[in-house]
């Protein structure tokens, strides 16, 4: 009898001291968790301030304006682009593509060979072919730099390989060189839908909205100086938004004034040319409208130039200044596998962005372009061309003078067959030009000119 209460004791005794245990254990059991909870909560939260920081970047990017965008040169859309910062709040994003056209033609051509001919030389004579890569490309945007109020920034530079080649030796047709394309800042205001871009820029007769598609011409697209106009020149463009914030078809106002420039006399890489002279800028406007599956716009064009020249000494034989003067309307429209593109133009002095064949003088002109593309699968489709270019032949005549060759019309055609398959395009395009001239102002002369390519294109 006396044996129980000691065990009674001794058990419960027992049972204290595990109960008293069980809490210290339980307690280093606990210190472990919450330090590895107070790690991955550590870890949550660099993750959530760098979701925050990409977030503010994106809202800080200036919109690109849709008739600024790289033409739409294929079906597919680029794959995503990987994006890294070079300050605080700017994120930089790589964009291009690389370029290939094995080519043959039956002429010489303008403004030369392979993945830059647009129309032949006057009387050129031999076959030729190769391969061809300078429509090579890369660009940088830059976006989400803060500047002031609602004012935003970004920019672009973008280079190909159309800067000519690496001297004329052996070796040279294989070593071209980089060509600076575009290189400009933007300040945008979301609240106003306003953009003010400065730079190196497309001027607005240019149709970056309605390029033609085409692998083999990128760079120098179908019709280009022999059906529309344009080049890229410094300046500053103002774009604004008519119905900011409205539903519908967006309607906007791009107003620009680009550098002045001519073909002489004085030196065309000194600024010393009868465009530069007395300070006599380019002035341009475009109206643009754009809805879900079309777009319309029409530009116009403006500039005088001295054509005595820098210092005005230099000698003008038929008038001492020329006016510049463009009008153009183009578009274009997607329904259904269908795409359409075009525009039409008139205008006289064009030559200096790209107009009349290149040629200089006041040279009144018309012209422009259609293409219609079809679908047949989200991997095939067919693209049909054509240009015309009609300047005045009395002032061609006039103005490039007896003894040289003058352009008096050109009509270009091409047929596309195109496979798309991811970041991937390739084609087979025929291209044909039909050129009449004059060497003497009397005389006509006929040249027909043939290329045929066959053409890959990789987007990143």
């Amino acid at each position: 009898m006396s044996q129980r209460p000691t065990h009674r004791y001794s058990a419960l005794a027992l049972s204290m001291a595990c109960a008293l245990m069980l809490p210290l254990a339980g307690h280093a059991q606990n210190n472990v968790r919450e330090q590895q909870l107070e790690q991955r909560v550590a870890q949550l939260e660099q993750q959530l301030n760098e979701l925050k920081a990409m977030i503010q970047a994106q809202k800080a990017a200036p919109a690109q304006p849709a008739s600024q965008t790289v033409p739409a040169q294929n079906v597919a859309a680029a794959p995503a682009t990987p994006v890294f910062s070079s300050a605080p709040g700017v994120s930089v994003a790589l964009h291009g593509f690389v370029s290939a056209s094995a080519f043959s033609q039956n002429r010489s051509f303008t403004y030369g060979n392979g993945q830059n001919a647009l129309f032949p030389i006057p009387g050129s004579k031999g076959s030729l072919s190769g391969v061809d890569v300078r429509n090579t490309r890369f660009w940088l945007d830059f976006k989400g730099a803060k500047f002031a109020g609602n004012w935003s920034g970004g920019g672009r530079i973008e280079m190909d390989l159309f800067g000519g080649f690496n001297g004329t030796g052996a070796y040279s047709q294989q070593q071209p060189n980089p060509r600076l394309r575009q290189a400009y800042m933007d300040l945008t205001n979301p609240e106003t839908g306003t953009t003010v871009r400065i730079g190196q820029q497309w001027d607005l007769m240019f149709p970056v909205d309605g390029s033609p598609t085409s692998l083999a011409h990128i760079a120098f697209p179908l019709g280009f100086g022999s059906g529309y106009g344009g080049w890229r020149f410094p300046g500053v463009v103002v774009m604004q938004d008519l119905n900011h914030g409205s539903t519908g078809a967006q309607w906007r106002l791009d107003v620009g004034a680009f550098e002045g420039t001519w073909n002489g006399p004085g030196n065309n890489v000194n600024y010393l040319t009868a465009g530069s002279a007395g300070f006599r800028p380019q002035v341009e406007a475009r109206l643009h409208v754009q809805d879900k599956t079309w777009l319309a716009y029409f530009a116009a064009h403006y500039s005088k130039v001295d054509l005595r020249g820098v210092g005005g000494t230099a000698p003008t034989p038929i008038k001492s200044d020329v006016k510049s003067v463009g009008y153009e309307i183009g578009g274009q429209w997607k329904p259904g596998p269908w795409t359409f593109k075009g525009l039409a133009y008139a205008g006289n002095g064009l030559g200096e962005i790209f107009g009349a064949m290149s040629q200089f003088g006041d040279i009144s002109e018309r012209g422009g372009f259609v293409q219609a593309g079809y679908s047949f699968t989200p991997n095939w489709s067919l693209y049909a061309f054509y240009a015309y270019n009609k300047p005045d032949t009395k002032d061609v005549i006039a103005w490039m003078g007896h003894g040289s060759t003058g352009l008096l019309r050109n009509r270009q055609a091409a047929l596309s067959l195109q496979y798309t398959a991811g970041s991937y395009d390739l084609s087979a395009e025929w291209m044909h030009n039909k050129l009449d001239s004059t060497s003497n102002g009397v005389d006509r002369k006929t040249t027909t000119g043939n290329q045929f390519s066959l053409n890959a294109l990789y987007r990143f």
